[in-house]
């Protein structure tokens, strides 16, 4: 007898509805599914949060210094004519800029992949510029997970998803759940 439902599919369809509703119910904080399925996701959710919670502090600050196109008032980037082999170019005006970053120690660092290895990519568009490629960025979930979830439930030892019945889905009678996070 397995310690996981199979949920009538193969291994590896399997394996990605569940990383699938993992970051869908990460991203929106809530996802309606199957009692089944949302039983599943809530043993990884849980695992990943206690990931986070338990590496929340696990970093140091460095500053560094960086490289930043300087930018006129309009936004654009500002560029200057400079002569390189003889031929006149327009050439991009970069300012050094001191930055403050956040550097993993190793175990938060194998945390972060441990995360990523179970997570999607998310890329969010905006409304307005729906189906074009345009405008569109990648959400970072794992730093949602350590910035936002992780001193959210800090105080809390387990039980961070909850389970409501919503009740029978009309084409199979499948009992339907909404799972989030508390």
């Amino acid at each position: 007898m397995p310690g996981y439902r199979k949920l009538g599919k193969t291994s590896s369809q399997r394996k990605a509805l569940l990383r699938n509703q993992i970051t869908a119910l990460l991203y929106h904080g809530k996802i309606v599914t199957t009692e089944a399925r949302a039983k599943e996701i809530r043993k990884q959710v849980e695992g990943l949060i206690a990931l986070a919670v338990k590496e929340k502090d696990n970093f140091e600050e460095v500053t560094v210094k960086a490289k930043v196109a300087r930018k006129d008032s309009e936004g654009k980037r500002v560029k200057e004519v400079k002569e390189v082999n003889g031929k006149q170019k327009k050439v991009t005006v970069y300012d050094e800029v001191d930055k403050t970053i956040k550097k993993d120690k190793p175990s938060r660092l194998h945390a972060r992949r441990k995360m990523l290895s179970v997570l999607y990519d998310v890329t969010e568009v905006p409304t307005e510029a729906a189906g074009r490629k345009k405008g569109t960025k990648k959400a970072d979930i794992v730093a949602k997970l350590f910035d936002e979830y992780a001193p959210k439930y800090a105080s809390r030892n387990g039980g961070y998803t909850r389970i409501v019945k919503i009740g029978p889905r009309k084409g199979d009678a499948a009992m339907e759940v909404l799972i989030e996070l508390v």
